[in-house]
């Protein structure tokens, strides 16, 4: 008996041995790993650099806002003397209330976590202290294996001999993650509160403490209740562990902490996923945090969204550019709505213009002498085989360019292309900016070959600058987060693509359009310029047109192409334009238009400089149909002519001779036979929006 208990004894003692001197070389063990890491660890000065957790891109309004955020949110890197007390005892006593007193790791903080894993079959709580956390973060995945665990307990410990309490606990604000993209607690101030961390209030920083342990769920911009209900247990915490005193925690009432509410990313990027690409060209690459300042308007941008979703037939899809004078994009739509389909119809749909091509007929006809009074002749011809025609199925006989642009007539701008030539035409388009291939047969002058909205509305744009080229821009300037300039837009003077007076002449034939001709529907009590454009089979509608400094081309149509019943460019564009430009312009003054630049001296007719100051007939003024006086001798044959010899306006005679063609009296003929064709247009514009359209094919 004694026997066994001895021998008992004995094998007790050499068990403990053996564990002891596991234990040992454990500890030993231990040791050695620690001294290891802490020889590998990183100086502090780059455990401070985050370029590895990517660059941050956040792209601003014109007024500043916020439109999206890009990659990791870093903030400013906050020293330990610049972080508010309260966000370090809030971040202490919810995360690790020990932090000043353990060695890296918490034993007891381990026990209750293996504690609480027993009682309930799983891991609740964490046993990792601050310095584990910022080992993860740095050096570790979050995966939860065993091995991972150890690897995080030896880098702990050797985080706590090399460096201070203050350094890990600034390493640790700095670099946790807060959600909403953020990464320590300057990031996650600017995004939840919009101010940085060093103002943070005792309430804010309650609420960024608590969302270390689960920012997904605790996000105050997904959940503002619950990031408030947490934010109460963080101020409970600092109570209890003697961070804060009971009155200071009941005078801060969680229900009344504002979160700056997120960002609505719908219409707004379809413009950032234009306008970032651009940063490739305008900066050297960086790893820091930018950001970038760009120029759309957050008022515009929300009229055009508004703009196109209330007018857009069924079915269809709608885009809005709104450009500024000096090509400054104010606002910009690419679709009914970015969530359902992130293509750009603004900047990358190719889509027939219709008559709104008709923009580079007349400036190529003002530029060859050509002038919005100046008459031409509406009747059937034929042109290498194509026969155009009009919409309405009928002619007007003599009429003046001023009233076949306003009224669209197909049959003037084919005989103008036949008389300048289709390809000075095609060079007209290409010299405001068309980039892709244009057509040269006879039909490309009723817009049959595929242009991209933008480059349409920068035509219109140039023609409201006098004739001075427009590049649309959409980045002001980017700075990185401490404030230095990178880029900064430098306006520079524009290419001129026409003179003034023929800028001036095609603004005249663009406000009648609005007045009496296709596009009264953009008429919004001020003067407004613009063009409508229909495609055959109502397949795409388009109205561009600029006031009061905005140029702004809508278009909608279907992606595949399909006809829409009842869609022109006069209808629901034309409505779409004059409800963006109603907001756009509502703050700007009135500007009238200028149409009366004078010619210069080598390009006045003898007669017209002999004729001087405009004329009276029948005791008043001589006006256009607009209301505006004419400075110089009537043209129009429809304009009453007095017949008095001597001084005084020229007879019929004498404007026969100056352009060379009898004008007989205007008169109603009826349609045509359809003649043979070879290569009909794709393109067609109604007379009137107001008129029914005939379901016959257009040619």
């Amino acid at each position: 008996m004694a026997r066994s208990a001895k021998t008992s004894s004995g094998t007790l003692k050499t068990a403990f041995k053996y564990v002891l001197a596991a234990a040992l070389l454990g500890l030993v063990g231990l040791a050695i790993a620690v001294g290891v890491a802490v020889s590998q660890l990183p100086d502090y000065e780059e455990l401070t650099e985050r370029d590895n957790l990517g660059q941050m891109i956040r792209v601003r309004a014109a007024d500043g806002t916020v439109l999206v955020s890009m990659g990791p949110n870093l903030g400013r890197w906050l020293a330990y003397d610049q972080i508010p007390p309260t966000m370090k005892s809030a971040m202490i006593a919810v995360e690790d209330k020990r932090f000043r007193g353990h060695i890296g790791v918490d034993p007891i903080g381990m026990a209750r976590s293996f504690k609480v894993r027993v009682q309930s079959g799983s891991w609740r709580q964490g046993g990792s202290t601050i310095t584990q956390q910022l080992a993860r973060n740095i050096f570790l995945t979050n995966s939860r294996t065993f091995g991972r665990k150890v690897k995080e307990g030896v880098l702990a410990l050797a985080l706590e001999r090399k460096f201070t309490k203050n350094q890990i606990l600034e390493l640790y604000l700095n670099r946790v993650y807060f959600g909403g993209g953020a990464y320590g607690i300057d990031a996650a101030s600017r995004t939840f509160f919009g101010h940085g961390a060093e103002r943070l209030s005792l309430g804010e920083a309650a609420v960024i403490a608590g969302l270390v342990k689960a920012p997904s769920n605790y996000s105050p911009t997904a959940d503002v209740e619950a990031a408030r209900g947490r934010a109460g247990v963080v101020l409970n915490s600092m109570v209890q562990n003697g961070f804060l005193s009971a009155g200071a925690a009941s005078r801060v009432d969680p229900a009344t902490i504002r979160v700056q509410p997120a960002t609505k990313q719908n219409s707004a990027r379809y413009f950032t996923d234009w306008a970032l690409p651009q940063l490739d060209t305008l900066i050297d690459e960086t790893s820091e945090p930018i950001d970038v300042w760009t120029t759309l308007d957050v008022r515009m941008q929300a009229a055009a969204d508004r703009a196109i979703n209330a007018n857009v037939p069924a079915g269809a899809q709608g885009a809005l550019v709104a450009l500024d004078r000096d090509g400054a994009v104010r606002a910009m739509i690419g679709g009914r709505d970015y969530v359902d389909s992130i293509y750009n119809r603004a900047t990358q749909a190719e889509r027939q213009p219709g008559s709104a091509f008709k923009l580079f007929v007349y400036l190529a006809a003002l530029e060859a002498g050509m002038k919005p009074t100046d008459t031409i002749v509406d009747e059937p011809f034929e042109i290498d085989g194509w026969s155009p025609r009009n919409s309405t199925r009928t002619h007007l006989g003599p009429v003046s360019l001023r009233e076949a642009f306003s009224r669209s007539i197909n049959t003037i701008s084919a005989k103008i292309g036949a008389q300048l030539g289709f390809g000075t035409i095609a060079d007209m388009a290409h010299r405001f900016g068309i980039s892709g291939q244009i057509s040269t047969y006879p039909s490309m002058v009723l817009g049959t070959s595929d242009v991209r909205l933008i480059d349409m509305t920068r035509a219109f744009a140039s023609v409201s600058n006098r004739g001075v080229s427009v590049m649309p821009y959409a980045i002001r300037k980017v700075v990185t987060n401490e404030g230095r300039l990178l880029y900064q837009h430098d306006r520079s003077e524009g290419r001129v693509l026409v003179a003034p007076w023929v800028a001036a002449g095609m603004t005249d034939l663009l406000q009648s359009a609005v007045l009496s001709g296709t596009g009264r529907a953009a008429n919004i009590g001020r003067p407004v310029a613009g063009k409508t454009g229909t495609t055959s089979s109502n397949k795409d509608g388009w109205f561009i047109g600029f006031s009061s400094g905005i140029t702004t081309g809508v278009w909608m149509g279907k992606d595949n192409a399909r006809p829409i019943p009842g869609l022109q460019g006069g209808t629901a564009p034309a409505r779409a334009f004059a409800d963006f430009m109603r907001v756009a312009v509502a703050n700007r003054p009135v500007e009238q238009f200028e149409t009366e630049v004078p010619l210069p001296d080598w390009q006045l007719e003898p007669d017209e400089e002999s004729w001087g100051t405009p004329y009276e007939y029948d005791g008043g003024p001589l006006v256009d149909e607009n209301g505006n006086p004419i400075a110089a001798a009537p043209t129009d044959p429809l304009a009453p002519v007095p017949a008095q010899p001597g001084q005084g306006p020229p007879d019929q005679t004498e404007l026969d001779r100056i352009f060379n063609s009898p004008l007989p009296q205007r008169e109603q003929r009826p349609p045509p036979p359809p003649p043979a064709q070879k290569q009909p247009p794709r393109s067609d514009e109604p007379a009137d929006p107001l008129e029914p359209r005939p379901e016959t094919p257009q040619q």
